[in-house]
This record gives structure tokens, C-alpha cells and sequence, in this order.
């Protein structure tokens, strides 16, 4: 296929139906009252519907705002971009990350800068994390909200620190990372350890069992490939516990890793079927009742 779209005119995108676009994205109103349709700001947070949208005009307005207009006055507050990137965004499907083609896995780490990190308050940022099945306690806790440039394109996304300063980065069509990459430890001198390959398998265990956090450490990997170098501080732990992903790599690590020394425990069985501890949560699944005292393997 050629690779050189036709960018979406300004004409063409002001005529997209804004309620079919937010669809896209997930974004759903809160009520409908004729063509009135009322939602819950994407552009900051609130608890009561403020944002509406005329579908008969095709514009919206914020009232605690006090902004408004088209799709492209929408697009490049919500993705906070250009109007050169959000139409070509549009040109790769309604719900593309505005920029250029983003094949994160070629865009090398040094490629990737940090411009600024806060707190996390960007709506389209913790509709993700809802739609991960993670509270949003838990992602203020763990994770900030990250500015970056790659280029001279801006981007922001969920950044999760490893312990060198670099950061995971993450959003709805984002996935990458800047350097330096390495893990992330959460040490409380337990002489337990559970071991996840990303930060969101991490948040989905607090989420699943948060009476555990006082009486283990933690590991996240943020890479499989940083295993190896890990296993001589891992074994300073009598034992440890490991949640990798239900896929040839994961169990491949997870075996050579019990066949090595006895402290190893492969926990995966608990989302047997499932990707990964995420995609058990998203599906609704939580684990059993005394897990603490369950065994290595099932029975």
C-alpha cells in the first residue's frame, strides 16, 4: 500500500459528525436530549456533564471552558497538537495518535525526549488507564503524565519510571520508551518478590490483591531482556513469585528460570488463558479467595 495518504482538508474534517468521532475514542454521552448531546468534559475533569455537542450545528462547546467549535478545534485540544498533525491523523483512521506513522518498535529509545513530567490530569490519559481497569489511586500513585518530543513532534503519554530516570511511555495509540532503559524496583525489605514484564501487569496485581503490597518487593521488568541481568539481585530474596506473560517468551523465562534455582514460583497459572495479568482484569476475572496460601501450581 502506499504510504503517501492524502492529508483530510479542513473542509472535510469540520464535516465529520463529532459524536461519531468521540464513539471512536471511546467517549460516550451522558445524556441525549434531541440533538443536544451532554458529556463529561474529554478536556479536563468533572463530574457533572458540561460538554455538549449541536449535532444538527456539528459543534460543541465546554461550558467550563468556555470553548468550543469544530472537530479540529476539539482535536487539537484533546491530542494538544497542531492542525497539520490532528489531520493527519485523521487521515490514518479517526482514531490515529496525531504525527507521523507511529511504529513506536523502530523509533530508537535516544530518539525520544522528555520535555516535562506532572502529575496526571490529562482526561484522555485516565480514560486509558479506565480502560486498563485501573484506578486511577493507583496510577497517581505509580505513574505521571510525560511531555515528549520525537522530532519535532510533541506527544504526551503515562511515563513509568525505571530507576536509572527513564520512562515507559504509554497511551491509547503509544507504546515506547526513552533512555536510559532499565527496570524498576520497589524495595521495602520484604523477603518476598513479585516479578511482572510491564508496568500494567504491576497495576493490575495491586489491583487484584492489594492486601499484598505491605509483605512483597517489587520488580518490574519493563522488558523481558532485562531478566537475566536482574537474577543476581532477584535471589538475594527467599522467594519470588513470577507473573510474566502467557506467551513463548514469557514461558520460555519462566521455565529456564525454576529449572536455575527452587525460589522461582511461576504464578501465571492463575490467568491461564489470558495474555497477561491485564487482559485477566479487563475481562473481568479476579483471583481466588487465599491466595496467599496457594500453592506453586494448581493442584
Amino acid at each position: 500500500m502506499d504510504k503517501k495518504m492524502h492529508k483530510v482538508s479542513c473542509e472535510a474534517a469540520r464535516d465529520r459528525d463529532i459524536v461519531i468521532y468521540l464513539e471512536s475514542l471511546g467517549i460516550l454521552p451522558q445524556k441525549i436530549r434531541g440533538n443536544s448531546y451532554w458529556y463529561l468534559s474529554p478536556l479536563r475533569i468533572e463530574k457533572t456533564a458540561s460538554f455538549k455537542i449541536d449535532r444538527k450545528l456539528n459543534r460543541w462547546y465546554d461550558f467550563g471552558l468556555g470553548q468550543g467549535g469544530n472537530l479540529i478545534d476539539f482535536g487539537t485540544l484533546y491530542f494538544r497538537c497542531s492542525v497539520s498533525d490532528f489531520l493527519s491523523g485523521l487521515s490514518n483512521g479517526s482514531t490515529s495518535f496525531p504525527g507521523p506513522d507511529l511504529a513506536i518498535a523502530t523509533i530508537p529509545d535516544t530518539r525520544i525526549k522528555i520535555s516535562n513530567t506532572k502529575p496526571l490530569s490529562h482526561p484522555a490519559l485516565l480514560h486509558y488507564i479506565s480502560s486498563r481497569k485501573i484506578a486511577h489511586s493507583l496510577a497517581f500513585q505509580y505513574c505521571n503524565e510525560v511531555d515528549f518530543d520525537i522530532g519535532n513532534k510533541k506527544y504526551f503519554a503515562i511515563g513509568f519510571v525505571n530507576k536509572l530516570g527513564g520512562y515507559e511511555l504509554r497511551n491509547k495509540f503509544f507504546k515506547g520508551s526513552n533512555s536510559p532503559k532499565t527496570v524498576t524496583w520497589f524495595k521495602t525489605g520484604n523477603v518476598r518478590l513479585s516479578v511482572f514484564e510491564g508496568f500494567f501487569d504491576f497495576l493490575s496485581f495491586l489491583s487484584l490483591q492489594p492486601t499484598t503490597v505491605s509483605n512483597n518487593d517489587f520488580l518490574v521488568l519493563n522488558s523481558l531482556a532485562f531478566f537475566e541481568g536482574a537474577t543476581e539481585e532477584i535471589l538475594h530474596y527467599d522467594e519470588v513469585h513470577l507473573y510474566l506473560d502467557n506467551n513463548p517468551a514469557g514461558k520460555n523465562c519462566t521455565s529456564s528460570a525454576i529449572e536455575r534455582n527452587s525460589k522461582f514460583q511461576d504464578r501465571s497459572f492463575l490467568y491461564t488463558g489470558f495474555e497477561d495479568l491485564n487482559d485477566f482484569l479487563c475481562k473481568g476475572h479476579r483471583f481466588p479467595d487465599g491466595l496467599k496460601d496457594m500453592p506453586e501450581k494448581p493442584p
